[in-house]
């Protein structure tokens, strides 16, 4: 069987230094790790983790749970997180809850058994019994994305009222006065946080908040599409639509297709989280883009710093900023045409317009 000391003679280097490229210790040059990684490939040498492990009492793995695997947001997230752990020698582990909290406590009751070092969470809901169990192990846990009310946890997110705020205030600009949200469940902190951003933007406009253009479902496909159906029998219907996460958006967009209403000619649609360009050709949706890479990055970061013991400080809660990018799916809204077609009465001009213009060599009219 082939020893550590095998591998220190292939690479001409000392134990020590073979120890340290293993544990991804700082304190080795690139062409030692280097050398040490080639004689470890070459000798097919597998370190016995299991004994480090009871000598560390570590297990140098953490857990991504995640509300939704499929969303690409949260895959982003996954990628952040591992893409950190690896320089530290840390294996990471991904678990889908499919927002369900009882999913949640059964992964939490199994990282307990296996003694996981620490866990990502991105809470399926409000319950606190998931992060219960993991506490009365004395795991570190980091909360991204959504709130909780565990104060003494630390939290990696991104400003959903703000963001939210700024898409509103960009199809207010527009002249949009007839707004509708469709936002994820009442008890998820960000959906909460995006409507709040929502009614922010409409107080200061001095629009009257209208409780039918607001709608709690999931953060999914099927909410977007059915709620979107709903808003489009309200009369007057909405104008734009501000969808509260990229899967309600594309819901939202194949509603109105079907409708054989155009985006943004007939509805506008802005969005939390833009889609994948193989989603959709056009319109490209007006969003606010989440740092969702940043996020998993911070967070596994902050995560292994408490497993370290490298922060002794309070809880720790890192903010960041979704940057706001204006597409396609937001234009200014058609005007009314009975309003239109009122307004020309009045000025005395009624019907002259659909009579304006040159004509061909045909005689035909041609449009001015």
């Amino acid at each position: 069987m082939t020893t550590i000391k095998d591998v220190a003679r292939r690479a001409g280097v000392s134990p020590m230094t073979v120890s340290r490229v293993i544990n991804r210790s700082d304190h080795t040059s690139e062409e030692s790790r280097r050398r040490v990684d080639m004689a470890i490939a070459d000798l097919g040498y597998v370190p016995n983790g299991v004994a480090r492990n009871l000598r560390s009492k570590r297990t140098k793995t953490i857990a991504l749970i995640v509300a939704d695997i499929t969303n690409p947001f949260f895959t982003t997230v996954a990628r952040g997180v591992e893409d950190a752990a690896a320089p530290r020698g840390y294996g990471a582990m991904f678990a889908n809850t499919d927002e369900s909290e009882l999913e949640e406590i059964a992964y939490m009751r199994m990282l307990a058994q296996r003694r996981i070092d620490g866990v990502l969470l991105v809470p399926a809901g409000h319950s606190l019994a998931a992060l219960r169990l993991i506490r009365s192990q004395r795991i570190p846990s980091v909360i991204l994305d959504r709130r909780v009310s565990a104060q003494r946890l630390d939290l990696v997110q991104c400003d959903s009222e703000g963001g939210a705020y700024s898409l509103v205030h960009h199809l207010i600009e527009l002249g949009h006065r007839r707004i509708a949200v469709i936002s994820g469940g009442r008890r998820i902190s960000t959906s909460v946080d995006r409507v709040a951003g929502y009614k922010q933007a409409l107080a200061e406009a001095g629009i009257r908040l209208d409780s039918d253009l607001v709608r709690f479902d999931g953060y999914n496909l099927e909410a977007g599409y059915r709620r979107t159906l709903e808003l489009l029998a309200l009369k007057p219907r909405p104008t734009a639509i501000f969808a509260a996460n990229n899967f309600i958006a594309y819901g939202s967009q194949r509603a109105l297709s079907e409708a054989h209403l155009r985006v943004p000619d007939d509805m506008s649609l802005v969005t939390f989280d833009d889609l994948p360009p193989e989603w959709h050709d056009d319109p490209f949706l007006t969003s606010v883009a989440q740092p969702a890479y940043e996020i998993g990055q911070r967070s596994a970061e902050l995560l292994m710093d408490r497993i370290e013991k490298r922060i002794q400080a309070k809880r720790q809660v890192i903010t960041l900023t979704g940057q706001f990018i204006v597409g396609r799916s937001s234009a200014p809204p058609r005007p009314d045409p009975t309003a239109t077609e009122r307004a020309k009465i009045s000025a005395g001009i009624a019907g002259t317009t659909a009579t304006k213009g040159k004509r061909s060599r045909s005689g035909s009219l041609l449009p001015v």
